[in-house]
């Protein structure tokens, strides 16, 4: 991650991915890190721990979907905007429903749902399965770049 890099590579591996109902949603793999550090703080998550500032001053919520990237909305149909009924979270039913798995539109659907069901109940069960699967994926992150 560098500043003003050239976010064309991006957008074209989004894209593929919003309009692929097969792939599954990966982070896409830095061609370099910065520092070696910041390659493991991406495959662990753990780049995610500063948006609690975003969660402290009200702008994100715990749980929500995901906020996505600008250039990514616009590529949104109609129906997908709805995920925006909410304030977007740190964590989320897609996060704990099998992430890395999940092609764009089932990610989609899982946040509408979400949002049709808002309460305290799935907000905490979906809070207590957010450090397994945390766990999980980094296990399955490290394991690949071995």
């Amino acid at each position: 991650m560098h500043v003003n890099t050239d976010t064309t590579t991006h957008k074209n591996y989004l894209s593929d991915l919003i309009n692929d109902d097969e792939k599954p949603m990966v982070k896409q793999e830095p061609k370099n890190c910065i520092i070696p550090l910041g390659c493991w703080l991406r495959a662990t998550s753990l780049d995610e721990t500063p948006q609690l500032i975003n969660v402290l001053r009200g702008e994100m919520s715990l749980i929500g979907p995901r906020p996505p990237i600008p250039y990514e909305v616009a590529e949104y149909e109609g129906w997908a905007l709805n995920r925006f009924d909410v304030v977007p979270g740190l964590t989320g039913l897609w996060q704990v429903s099998g992430k890395n798995k999940l092609s764009f539109r089932e990610m989609i659907r899982l946040d509408v749902r979400y949002i049709k069901r808002l309460g305290l109940v799935q907000d905490t069960s979906i809070f207590f399965k957010t450090f397994p699967t945390l766990v999980a994926l980094t296990r399955e992150a490290l394991a690949s770049r071995r």
